[in-house]
């Protein structure tokens, strides 16, 4: 072993805990980057490998009623590969036992010939006996949300009336990886889908020899674009209601949104991490390298080059980033691992497999090294150039002056033991701030991932108790008479009724267009308001379309503009609307008007779609029951159970979430206090140990380099407060400029206490460490070493 190996290793020794504390934190950043990336990739592959093999559609259309023989027109649409023609609806569903009502969308298949597109994965069980009516398939999920077993019956609402289904088999569908009859939240407990002979299905809504729903998938490399326009002109004259992209349909979008969110993660987490690294390395190596210039100067002396001298240092860090590119893979693969698990609850694959790329491996690696070797580097390379002659010289002392405080005359404010830990802040102000940063990137790193569960509590709040004050939502087959809520209220325990009128339509303005729903509200509507994040309350403006302010921006519309309306339903009305108003929601690209100029403007009567209902809680029972057997009420939605599924199903993601950034917020911490206060003790042992022999206690001189670092913590907190506010506005913009969903950038005052109590108790514990060697300081020993 070469001598020059032989003083690495006594090096590493001596500096053990330092060397530890700092591989750690480089752990910490190849694990989130190894971890993120990793569950990124794993998501991107499993997804892309089952769309591949179920041949998951490219294009969805739904349509009034077509005939049956227009499928051949359809696959003659140059581009077009495969059709799929099926007939489904959203019908009510009842389990015993379970009072409120679920939502079912049913889907008829033709089990004996089963289907080239969106191909079903019989998961147990077996799939409904062809022109059985009362048996169906059901998303796995469901199933076991719900606790069921095979062969216990469920009750639908079809077409009115109440049919008995037997669940014979569990499925899994491309279309339902993410299970959501919509919204967008997860609706394990509340919808089903359920899959049912296609002709047993036809027959029970007058279908026969027609279809009201159609995938395509396109040939590789076919046009998308003209390959909808074809599909839109050939189901319009059937009342179609637009074809809806493979982007836009809501399982595969909230799918790619959450693999999108995970690639962000693991740039942004290791690089704040990774930077912290690089700098305790720098300011560890600096000391290292300051403390042997004589060594340094000895090697010199006996024809050692630089470049040799500055790999033995690059060796040091290299050793560093080893031992934590080491153990940040071993913990990255376990991090992946855990939320790929989670991800298993929302997203439902038939094989979901955890991969760990080479190449996410080789570059966590590569970026450590480098951070490592940038600390290194501005180290050593000051040192390194010196002569052998200068560098037998020790340092240049420090220039002394008095403090800032002291020459403005308020030095009588301060104690000496505060001007003496001032003074020191004072003359070392680079290193002092770095610390400071260093510990904020800390706190910051915690509020990033904390806020979250704030700004998604306050989203839920303002949707569900202020925007949608209705408790019970109850959607009509088909648009009835607005006399209807006079009905309604007269049902047990409703204490108020509002309706509304919601159309498809797809706005266009030049090239530019988009599906949504155009709703008209009534000028008295209580319970349902438009507001927006600072719950600033809006009103459909009279003689146009208010658009929220993400659709119009998306259209490249302002308040003024005209916007062609066409509508995707009913007489099917094509007309230029005038743009009145935006208003920024924090949910969907929606569109308003009051509820009587809707109804003009698609030349139908007074008529409702939607009612909400606000009812007494005591008298939900009956009310649900009673709605239960009323036909044209294809849809009851009870907002609650949604919101308690919502934050029952995240709480653990959560938890998840929040205990691995609070161990690695105060790993940063530790490794930063921690450091820092052990180069500060080796740099001062000298003066502290003098000060104990002048009569000090332990506990005075223990003040005069703590006290500088809770000064610094102090500092940091604040500082870090600030950082993460705007860290969350960062993420925000990054991972939500695709999303129908704008969460508001809200941090509750106790996520704040607590990202700081973590980071302060962090560095608590690291200066109980150090002040454990102060109190253990060999006096004589120091005093004879420090000429």
């Amino acid at each position: 072993m070469k001598s020059l190996d032989r003083k690495l290793l006594r090096d590493i020794r001596a500096l053990k805990t330092q060397v530890a504390s700092i591989a750690l934190v480089i752990a910490c950043g190849i694990a989130a980057f190894i971890g993120s990336f990793s569950t990124h990739e794993s998501l991107l592959f499993s997804r892309e490998q089952y769309y591949d093999s179920a041949r998951f559609a490219h294009l969805f259309a739904t349509v009034k009623r077509a005939p049956a023989t227009l499928a051949e027109a359809l696959r003659a649409i140059p581009g077009v590969q495969e059709v799929e023609t099926r007939v489904t609806r959203d019908a009510q569903l009842s389990i015993e036992g379970v009072l409120p009502p679920m939502i079912a969308r049913l889907t008829g298949v033709d089990f004996e010939r089963p289907p080239s597109v969106n191909r079903l994965t019989l998961s147990s069980g077996r799939w409904p006996a062809p022109g059985a009516r009362g048996e169906a398939a059901v998303n796995q999920r469901f199933l076991e949300a719900r606790r069921l077993k095979l062969g216990e019956r469920l009750t639908v609402l079809v077409n009115g009336k109440l049919e008995h289904m037997t669940l014979v088999g569990t499925a899994l569908s491309p279309e339902y990886i993410y299970a959501t009859r919509g919204g967008g939240m997860p609706d394990d407990e509340w919808f089903a889908a359920l899959w049912m002979d296609g002709k047993a299905l036809a027959a029970a809504f007058n279908m026969e020899g027609a279809f009201n729903s159609v995938v395509v998938r396109l040939a590789r490399g076919a046009s998308l674009e003209p390959a909808v326009e074809a599909l839109d002109r050939a189901l319009e004259p059937y009342g179609g209601f637009g074809a809806v992209r493979r982007e836009d349909q809501v399982s595969h979008k909230i799918l790619s949104q959450e693999i999108n969110q995970q690639r962000v993660w693991g740039m942004f987490l290791p690089a704040v991490f990774l930077f912290v690294a690089g700098f305790i390395l720098n300011v560890v190596l600096h000391r290292q390298v300051n403390a042997q210039r004589g060594e340094i100067a000895a090697l010199k002396a006996l024809g050692y080059e630089d470049r040799v001298i500055a790999r033995h240092y690059l060796k040091f860090a290299a050793c560093i980033a080893a031992l934590g590119v080491a153990a940040g893979a071993a913990l990255g693969w376990w991090l992946g691992t855990a939320m790929t698990g989670l991800y298993t609850e929302f997203f439902h694959f038939p094989r979901f497999n955890f991969l760990v790329r080479p190449w996410v491996v080789a570059t966590g690696a590569g970026v450590a090294l480098a951070a490592a070797f940038g600390g290194t580097l501005a180290a050593i390379r000051g040192v390194v150039r010196l002569r052998a002659a200068e560098a037998l010289r020790p340092p240049a002392p420090a220039e002394f002056r008095p403090l800032v405080v002291e020459r403005l005359g308020y030095a009588s404010v301060f104690t000496p033991a505060q001007r003496m830990i001032l003074r020191n802040l004072e003359r070392k102000p680079v290193r002092a701030a770095v610390t400071v940063l260093g510990i904020a990137g800390s706190v910051a790193i915690l509020l990033a991932g904390t806020f979250w569960s704030d700004a998604v509590e306050y989203f839920m709040d303002v949707q569900f108790n202020q925007v949608q004050r209705a408790g019970v939502i109850v959607g009509f087959a088909e648009p009835v008479e607005s006399g209807v809520t006079r009905e309604l209220a007269r049902l047990p325990g409703v204490k108020a009724a509002e309706a509304s009128r919601t159309i498809p339509v797809r706005l266009r303005a030049g090239h530019r267009s988009y599906r949504t729903a155009l709703t008209g509200l009534s000028d008295e509507a209580r319970l349902q308001r438009i507001l927006d994040p600072e719950l600033g309350e809006s009103r459909p403006l009279p003689g146009g379309v208010v658009l929220t302010t993400r659709l119009a921006s998306r259209l490249g519309l302002a308040p003024g503009d005209t916007v062609i309306a066409e509508m995707l339903e009913g007489k099917r009305v094509k007309a230029e609307v005038r743009v009145a108003g935006t208003v920024r929601e924090m949910a969907g690209m929606n569109a308003y008007m009051r509820l009587p100029e809707l109804n003009r403007l698609a030349r139908e009567g007074d008529v409702v779609s939607v009612a909400g209902l606000l009812a007494e809680r005591a008298e939900e029972p009956r009310l649900l029951a009673r709605l239960k057997e009323i036909p044209a009420a294809a849809i009851v939605i009870v907002n609650r159970t949604l919101l308690d599924t919502f934050r029952a199903t995240t709480a653990r993601n959560i938890i998840f979430f929040t205990t691995i950034l609070t161990l690695f917020a105060a790993t940063i911490a530790v490794g930063v206090v921690y450091n820092n206060a052990r180069i500060q003790l080796a740099e001062r042992a000298w003066e502290l140990a003098s000060l104990r022999v002048l009569g000090f206690t332990r506990g005075e001189v223990s003040v005069l380099l703590l006290g500088e670092l809770a000064l610094e913590i102090a500092l940091a907190i604040p500082l870090g407060f600030l950082a993460g506010y705007g860290l969350c506005a960062a993420l925000i913009a990054l991972m939500m400029h695709e999303e129908v969903i704008e969460f508001p950038l809200i941090i509750f005052p106790p996520t704040y206490l607590y990202a700081g109590a973590v980071v302060a108790a962090a560095g608590v514990l690291s200066a109980l460490i150090v002040r454990n060697r102060i109190d253990n300081l060999d006096l004589v020993a120091v005093l004879k070493t420090r000429e």
